[in-house]
């Protein structure tokens, strides 16, 4: 089975807003066994829509369509699909009657505009909204179901999980589908490569990607055969034959964030945490708190950007920022100790360094960061080169600040790493 998934709207074309709807649903159909042939972006015009719909290919299984249902006019896609579906009108009034609780329940008088929501195309079937107000449509053409959603995500995912998945799954028979997907951190694609290359090779019908990001790599095995072959099972253990050769790097599996996975492994031990942020700025204490429930773990954060506040907050011997400068081994110690103790926790991260693009020098050229490690048992920091985009050392210093950490952790529980992905 194909499908293809063509969003409408000119804010995505001119970089508005990022389309996180068809990576949304590309997940959705790959677990339904039904694989995305294509996915488009079209403007919000009448020819546009006509033309994606034009070429079609007929051994297209399914058409996902999102955006342009909206109530205003420039809102086109519901009239330009009842052109080409060659359709009349029908007011559905289930439809109409959940707009108008939509604006009572408010306490909000309907605006005619909206009135028009309750219209349909005469020959489609109307999937329910329960998160707003323009429903999705569910067209049929020489055997290709056509479903238009709504472009707001809450309300599109609402649609598709609830009104359209079961549907679906009721009219196609699709293969089996299953990812797992392994999350490192600290390596890159190539050398990742060389690593697992015999593995790899032996992974028969199964399929490996790679697809790197800023300070990770995430490996996905993907397997495809047709229901109740075990296929769950030989992806399972394809993974768990490659996880002792990449434990060093390995932290967690298919959505997990570094920062969930070492808030977890916080909380789970009644350990407490707190951070000293210089060339990061922020951005470690930004991650830890982005998860819900880190306020049982994580104390504080102390961002010490000059060196005044390094040696004022944190107690940073200024002697030592004299006679080592403050990218440093010794400063990195100093200040993962300082903040350990300012916040009484078990653990401390610190970051110093040159995140660019000026700054550097011939000894500590730009990229050149100290990441600090703190704990009872001891205190130890470890240098990198990050390289020369200064957002993207930001972000490889915090993921490899969480990683040092968790590793730090899991040996002073006397946990190896390959313990610790079992």
């Amino acid at each position: 089975m194909k499908a293809r998934i063509i969003t409408i709207g000119d804010e995505i074309l001119i970089g508005q807003i990022v389309d996180t709807n068809s990576a949304w649903l590309a997940r959705q159909l790959n677990d339904l066994g039904i694989a995305v042939e294509s996915i488009v972006s079209i403007s919000d015009s009448r020819e546009a829509i006509h033309k994606a719909l034009d070429e079609v290919d007929l051994k297209l299984d399914l058409v996902i369509m999102t955006g342009g249902l909206g109530p205003t006019k420039d809102d086109i896609t519901k009239h330009a699909l009842a052109e080409w579906f060659e359709s009349g009108w029908n007011e559905d009034q289930e439809v109409l009657q959940r707009v108008e609780m939509h604006f009572s329940s408010r306490g909000i008088a309907m605006p005619d505009v909206n009135r028009g929501q309750a219209m349909v195309p005469d020959n489609c079937v109307v999937l329910t909204n329960e998160s707003g107000t323009a429903p999705g449509m569910w067209f049929e053409r020489n055997r290709t179901v056509f479903i238009s959603m709504p472009g707001v995500p809450f309300e599109m995912k609402s649609i598709f999980a609830n009104q359209a998945i079961p549907k679906l799954k009721s009219r196609y028979i699709g293969k089996q589908i299953v990812h797992r997907t392994i999350m490192t951190q600290g390596i890159g694609e190539s050398t990742l490569m060389e690593i697992i290359s015999d593995w790899e090779n032996n992974l028969g019908d199964l399929k490996l990607a790679y697809l790197p990001s800023v300070g990770s790599v995430r490996l996905r095995v993907t397997g495809l055969s047709d229901v109740g072959e075990g296929l769950q099972a030989r992806v399972n253990d394809s993974v768990k034959a490659v996880l002792p050769l990449i434990a060093d790097y390995a932290f967690g599996f298919d959505e997990a964030k570094l920062e969930e996975v070492v808030g977890e492994i916080l909380k789970s031990n009644n350990l407490t945490l707190s951070t000293a942020e210089s060339c990061t700025g922020g951005y470690i204490s930004h991650l830890i708190t982005s998860i819900s429930g880190s306020s049982s773990y994580y104390n504080g954060s102390a961002v010490t950007y000059s060196n005044e506040a390094k040696q004022n907050v944190l107690g940073v011997d200024p002697a030592y920022i004299e006679k080592f400068g403050a990218v440093s081994e010794e400063v990195a110690m100093q200040m993962a100790e300082g903040v350990r103790q300012q916040f009484q926790t078990d653990y401390a991260i610190s970051t110093t360094g040159i995140a660019g693009p000026d700054g550097g020098t011939e000894s500590k050229p730009v990229g050149t960061v100290w990441i600090g490690i703190s704990s009872k048992h001891a205190t130890y920091a470890l240098k990198y080169s990050m390289g020369t985009h200064r957002e993207r050392n930001i972000r490889k210093s915090a993921l490899q600040a969480l990683q040092l950490l968790r590793k730090e952790i899991f040996k002073n529980l006397g946990i190896s790493l390959k313990e610790a992905l079992s």
